[in-house]
C-alpha cells in the first residue's frame, strides 16, 4: 500500500467493499460501474479512505463470484490485513474513466445539474439517481419534495453536463406529483 496525494473528493465511486472472502486477504465487492472488468483487474489500482487516510491499493487478483469481484490488494495476503476494510469505498480518479458514447453519462455527472423545463422554469437540482429493471431516474429536490423524472430521451431533451443543466419536457401532471 502506498499513500499518493489525491482529492478524496473529485474521485468517483466504483464499488465498496462488502466483507473478506476466505483466509489469505481477497475482499468481496459490490460494484459501481458497468466496467467491473476493466475496474477490478490485476494491476488496477483503487482508492480507499480508512481512518487512517486515502490510501493506493493495487488489486493483484481478480475473479467474478456469484456476480461480484473477489479481488485480492499488494500487500495485503492475510484476513487481519482485510477485516476492517468491510464497507469502504473504492474510488478512481475521474480521468481514468473509460470515455461513453455521445448521449450517455455517468451518475455523478448527472448529480448537482439543475433541472428546468424547456420554458425555463426551475424544478430543482439532481440529488441522485436511482435504477432498476424499469430504467433510470433523476432525483430531483424539487420546491415541493423529491421529483422522480425518468432519464429518458423524450423528457430529458438537452442534457449539458457542462453547464449543469437539464432541461425536460416533461409529461403532463408530473412535476405536480408532489404538490400536497
Amino acid at each position: 500500500m502506498t499513500s499518493d496525494p489525491i482529492n478524496w473528493e473529485d474521485m468517483v465511486v466504483v464499488g465498496r467493499i462488502a466483507r473478506p472472502h476466505g483466509l489469505r486477504g481477497h475482499v468481496i465487492v459490490n460494484p459501481e460501474t458497468d466496467f467491473v472488468d476493466e475496474r477490478f483487474r490485476p494491476g488496477a489500482d483503487v482508492w480507499v479512505r480508512p481512518a487512517s487516510g486515502e490510501r493506493r491499493l493495487t488489486i493483484v487478483a481478480a475473479r467474478i463470484q456469484g456476480g461480484r469481484p473477489v479481488i485480492a490488494f499488494d500487500g495485503l495476503s492475510r484476513i487481519e490485513d482485510v477485516e476492517a476494510m468491510s464497507g469502504l469505498e473504492l474510488r478512481i480518479p475521474e480521468d481514468a474513466l473509460q470515455p461513453l458514447e455521445s448521449g450517455h453519462y455517468y451518475e455523478h455527472q448527472l448529480v448537482g445539474c439543475r433541472v428546468e423545463t424547456m420554458e425555463g422554469v426551475p424544478v430543482g437540482p439532481v440529488v441522485r439517481v436511482e435504477g432498476g429493471a424499469g430504467g433510470s431516474r433523476l432525483v430531483v429536490n424539487g420546491r415541493h419534495g423529491e421529483v422522480l423524472i425518468p432519464l429518458a430521451v423524450d423528457i430529458c431533451v438537452d442534457i449539458d453536463v457542462a453547464a449543469k443543466r437539464i432541461r425536460i419536457d416533461p409529461p403532463e401532471g408530473l412535476l405536480e406529483l408532489n404538490v400536497k
